[in-house]
């Protein structure tokens, strides 16, 4: 998950990046693109015949007002763009049986596909044999796409249908793979040329025609800009080169995992360490943080790191006071990213813990010490993800006093005022709920009252980023209420804080909990934790409906509430 400033932290789910795949103006990216949809749809009309009888005039229609020697770069851009578009459509719609748009679809599809064959052969002298022969697959799955499609057209038996869905999938995926093989080639063709021709650093153009592999997850293009930062910055002594160099890396790992794959296998993790190394380039510290952080949102990078003992250089930064609170922030994202739950490799990182007890220290320090929201967030992420690499560690937060320091933080709106720091501090209360010892610390330090008020989290701004992260909150503080009401004591708290209240309301309205059955689920476990302490809290109707039946039953019951039967 990215954080903001294209952070990617995994367990944190934040707005997604933005796909910037060019820098113009927003009316006339608006005119192009209607330009190149208002054509297809003609072509659609005149079933694939071009307009002009022309040849170059398709071309020149489409290049006019371009932006001059860049254009096989834009081509490759907007054509890519439109077509990952109309697969990814193609596969929602098939999904959905809706044969007659599967197959306008298609017919799109195809005219799309082959005007960017026929304007990229036009405008670049970068064609080879190879690209030839993908070329012809691509237009040969394409036009087996329409012969399929039109036939499923004229069928009405749903058993016939149903094998037929499955060969039109399987040809969606072909021709996928063929496109994605071609447009990786024209790109990789015209980020050599840009290299060749400026200096394989400042190559702009050619950085950012990567974005479109995002689209189509790319994960073996041999991108020369890469090699050539890399390479600079492990050979650079200059604090401003670096720092430019740097930079460059940076904006390159935000075009998506593929490139961050890249970056790894090139070197990209060493080359940064032996930057957090130097005590000249103390000031850059922040930035090549920064930047392996997201080079380790992929299981490459957490293996670079790994074998340059990447973790004990970042338990060194951490625990040393004279470095700023930004860079230590920014360690803390590292750690928080080769820790991710999400990453399997992260389970086998022997070196971290050799340091957890240095690096769980200085993190909880940090949330102590935080001076913004943001580096609140980073220390305690990186808290929160350790808390699910060992068990250990939650008792190490249990000695440190780690519960009082989140809860006080809780009422400190400059620390804690996003939903996305309240789903760090509440899983790393569900994460050491499970130890015993940890419901007196709670209740010393009226945790109880917080969890109940994360049970009323409501998002502020509406985007799904932020909906979703306000259900973790109200799930993981259903899941801590269970565990924890173990103890007599914080389930008689509890109830007098009428907990069983919220969550009979989270069980029948759906509204109250944006209609998640993973809320639903743990308000239930909850409830019945609760109610098997303190059973006269319960009306008859909550008891029979929501106690007393299976917990199934008890699910299918308040997941049915939502549903009209007028």
């Amino acid at each position: 998950m990215a954080l903001p400033g294209g952070r990617h932290l995994d367990s944190i789910t934040l707005p997604g990046q933005r796909l910037h795949l060019m820098q113009v103006d927003s009316v006339q990216r608006w005119m192009e693109d209607l330009k190149l949809m208002t054509e297809c749809e003609c072509m659609c009309i005149l079933q694939a015949k071009p307009i002009s009888l022309e040849e170059d005039a398709q071309g020149d229609l489409i290049l006019a007002g371009g932006p001059g020697p860049g254009d096989p770069l834009q081509l490759l851009l907007k054509r890519g763009w439109v077509i990952s578009t109309e697969l990814r459509r193609i596969g929602q719609k098939l999904a959905q049986d809706r044969w007659a748009r599967v197959h306008s679809m298609s017919v799109r599809l195809t005219c799309h596909a082959r005007s960017m064959v026929s304007e990229y052969s036009a405008v670049s002298r970068n064609s080879s044999k190879e690209m030839g022969q993908i070329e012809k697959l691509l237009m040969e799955k394409c036009s087996e796409l329409l012969a399929v499609t039109e036939r499923c057209l004229q069928v009405e038996n749903e058993h016939v249908l149903k094998s037929m869905k499955a060969c039109v999938s399987e040809t969606l995926s072909m021709l996928g793979q063929h496109f994605g093989q071609l447009l990786e080639l024209a790109l990789t063709r015209e980020v050599q040329t840009e290299s060749r021709s400026v200096t394989g650093l400042e190559c702009s153009g050619g950085i950012s025609a990567y974005c479109s592999l995002r689209l189509l997850g790319s994960s073996n293009s041999p991108v020369l800009a890469s090699q050539a930062l890399v390479r600079k910055i492990d050979a650079s002594d200059n604090i401003y080169t670096t720092e430019s160099t740097t930079g460059n890396l940076f904006s390159l790992t935000q075009e998506g995992a593929p490139l961050c794959r890249i970056i790894a296998k090139e070197g990209g993790v060493v080359a940064l360490f032996k930057v957090c190394r130097q005590d000249t380039f103390r000031c850059l510290y922040p930035q090549a943080l920064r930047t392996l952080a997201s080079i380790c949102c992929v299981e490459e990078g957490v293996h670079q790191l790994e074998k340059v003992d990447g973790v004990l250089c970042l338990a060194d930064i951490l625990t040393d006071d004279s470095h700023s609170e930004a860079t230590r922030a920014e360690a803390a994202a590292v750690v928080a990213q080769v820790t991710s739950p999400h990453l399997p490799v992260t389970q086998h990182l022997s070196s971290f813990m050799e340091s957890m007890e240095e690096i769980v220290t200085a993190l909880v320090k940090l949330c102590q010490e935080a001076s913004s929201g943001e580096v609140f967030l980073l220390a305690s992420a990186a808290l929160a993800n350790i808390t699910f690499f060992d068990t250990m560690a939650c008792e190490m937060l249990l000695q440190l006093n780690a519960i009082r320091v989140l809860l006080e933080a809780c009422s400190d709106k400059q620390r804690v005022d996003t939903p996305y720091t309240r789903d760090q501090i509440v899983t790393i209360l569900a994460n050491m709920s499970v130890l015993e010892q940890c419901a007196s610390d709670i209740i010393q330090e009226n945790g109880v009252q917080l969890i109940m008020g994360m049970l009323s989290e409501k998002p502020r701004s509406g985007t799904p980023a932020e909906v979703a992260a306000c259900e973790r909150v109200q799930q993981k503080a259903a899941v801590t209420l269970a565990r924890l009401s173990r103890d007599p004591d914080v389930a008689r708290e509890a109830v007098r804080l009428s907990c069983m209240s919220r969550l009979i309301e989270l069980c029948r309205s759906p509204s109250e909990r944006n209609s998640s059955d993973a809320v639903l689920v743990a308000c239930l476990a909850a409830l019945r934790r609760l109610a098997g302490v303190c059973p006269e809290g319960l009306q008859d109707s909550d008891f029979q409906q929501l106690i007393q039946p299976r917990l199934v039953d008890s699910f299918l019951l308040c997941s049915n509430m939502e549903e009209s039967f007028v």
